[in-house]
């Protein structure tokens, strides 16, 4: 699935992912491939990916919200 991690000022990160780790504001959450589609809010912790070669990412938010539909995963992030 494609995911693109968006700030106010730049663009995070984008590409191919296998799985996305989200800090939710009710609890933490994973995104897998063929997720049913969500919007959800995220609070203060890291947001951990790993992409299409088995490489992990973290990346620390402070809030945010993500919404993932047809395969792309969009994350506003603080």
């Amino acid at each position: 699935m494609e995911i693109e991690i968006l700030s106010p000022t730049e663009q995070i990160f984008a590409g191919t992912v296998k799985q996305v780790n989200l800090p939710g504001t009710n609890g933490s959450f994973e995104i897998l491939e063929n997720h049913a589609p969500i919007i959800s809010t995220l609070t203060q912790g890291e947001v951990r990916i790993v992409d299409s070669q088995g490489e992990k990412h973290a990346f620390a938010i402070t809030g945010g919200v993500v919404e993932q539909s047809n395969h792309k995963v969009l994350l506003l992030v603080d």
